[in-house]
């Protein structure tokens, strides 16, 4: 019956049928064959997978991210990014990872950032003299930033289906992301040495100094913040209407690029720190904040803009969770079958390291993200590796980071890599030229997966300063 079970599901896939009614049409036919289980079970295991309050983010950081992306808010990030480091030599491909780094806390997800900054950045580099390979290579790796940065929504999956800590997940994606953006500028500037690249834009102090006293604003103002919403005796408009008033003065007086882009992720991360709100209500926040600044501050939504953005949205989110609905009844089979604790056993017979298997696991999931898409990975693998990692006393944060950087490279293989395809459409170059132009960047992304496994507390120190267990 096993064998049905998981022959029935890999003979849908080869036949090029989507991941999620491969997963549906073997769960449903061990269940038709096995004869026990009421088929009425089967809608009851859909409809509870995804019956859950988390899951209400998806749609939520799904929205916001569209809502950025159309609301001109990709250029402001751009021109911030290219005040900050675009005099550097490889100038705009410094840009181009900071300015991933500032969207990933907005997105959420790679393909988003790919689709929208990215399409910015293509060009601006191709304009600037550079070749398009290396245009399409960064911009390819700085994508990787978007889910592991906060938000994220291969997070939220994650943490659903693991029973984990959502914030303390996107607390853990923090540093590693810093760690990325550092390495991937690093590979910049080799490649500007080598290459003779020049900056992009003369040095300026008084372009450059408003750009950090943006950075400084932003800073001062998060402190406030955070302050002010962890302290229960203070409320209403102390907490709320002050705060927000003083930010929209500070930003009309002064003028800023993206000073408003940027309080995004601190509104988000400040507010799930401090318990102002769950991670859930962060999404429905990040929605509201998305909406103010594209109605009422800058005014470049309009309300057929809007009409277009939510069908988008209802459409990748209808997506998203007939995924995690097919995925919970295979999981749930998975469980009844047992599959789980014997593929555990076979695991730990083979090594009781947490080390060695540690390694492994990095291997199969890149393997994995070669020819999954990364929402199916995560739901399938979970039910796998839970039991695994509860044995072995591996924490689920630092691995939900593992899980999840393995499967943005994915991202990037093909033949499934899904921000290929965008960036092959967006660059106008064939297939083989957008994975050549990748290889080189696996590098700084393979180097921060070694670290961030054999490191866990680059993961887990700032979940640890910010939530108590």
């Amino acid at each position: 019956m096993n064998a049905l079970f998981f022959g029935s599901f890999l003979a849908a896939m080869a036949t090029g049928l989507p991941i999620a009614i491969a997963m549906a049409l073997g769960s449903l036919l061990y269940i038709w064959i096995e004869g026990s289980i009421p088929l009425l079970s089967v809608v009851h295991r859909m409809v509870g997978g995804i019956d859950s309050f988390p899951l209400l983010a998806v749609p939520f950081f799904i929205y916001a991210g569209n809502l950025m992306n159309s609301a001109g808010i990709t250029n402001r990030i751009f021109g911030f990014a290219l005040a900050l480091v675009g005099w550097l030599k490889g100038g705009l491909g410094h840009v181009n990872v900071v300015g991933s780094v500032v969207f990933a806390g907005m997105s959420g997800t790679a393909i988003a950032d790919a689709g929208g900054i990215g399409t910015i950045e293509i060009k601006a580099m191709k304009d600037h003299g550079y070749s398009t390979e290396f245009a399409v290579g960064i911009t390819a790796a700085s994508s990787t930033l978007g889910p592991i940065i906060p938000p994220s929504l291969p997070l939220v999956i994650y943490g659903v289906q693991a029973n984990v800590s959502i914030g303390q997940l996107f607390a853990g994606g923090l540093l590693p992301g810093v760690i990325m953006a550092l390495f991937m500028m690093a590979m910049v500037t080799y490649f500007a040495h080598v290459r003779k690249y020049g900056r992009d834009t003369p040095f300026s102090w008084n372009r450059m100094g408003r750009a950090f006293v943006e950075l400084i604003a932003v800073a001062i103002a998060a402190v406030v913040l955070f302050m002010l919403w962890g302290n229960p005796d203070i409320g209403g408009l102390l907490k709320f209407g002050v705060p927000l008033a003083v930010v929209l003065v500070v930003d009309r007086l002064l003028k800023f690029e993206a000073f408003m882009a940027l309080m995004t992720p601190i509104i988000l991360i400040g507010g799930m720190a401090s318990g102002l709100f769950t991670p859930t209500e962060a999404a429905v926040a990040a929605v509201a904040w998305a909406l103010f600044l594209g109605f009422v501050w800058y005014r470049t939504l309009n309300w057929r803009m809007l009409v277009k953005i939510s069908m988008e949205t209802i459409e990748t989110t209808a997506t998203v969770l007939f995924i995690v609905a097919a995925a919970s009844l295979f999981g749930w089979v998975l469980t009844t079958t047992q599959i789980t604790e014997q593929i555990a056993t076979t695991v730990l017979n083979f090594t009781d390291s947490p080390w060695v298997f540690l390694l492994l696991a990095n291997v199969f999931l890149l393997f994995v993200g070669c020819f999954m898409e990364t929402i199916a990975a995560i739901t399938i693998l979970v039910p796998v590796f839970m039991p695994i990692l509860a044995r072995l006393d591996i924490d689920p944060v630092h691995f939900g980071l593992i899980l999840t950087l393995n499967l943005m490279i994915g991202l990037l293989t093909p033949p499934v890599g899904m921000v290929l395809y965008v960036l092959q459409k967006v660059a106008r170059i064939s297939f083989e030229r957008t994975v050549a132009a990748v290889l080189p960047w696996f590098f700084p992304l393979l180097a921060v997966l070694a670290l961030i496994t054999y490191v866990p507390q680059v993961v887990l120190w700032l979940p640890q300063q910010l939530f108590v267990k």
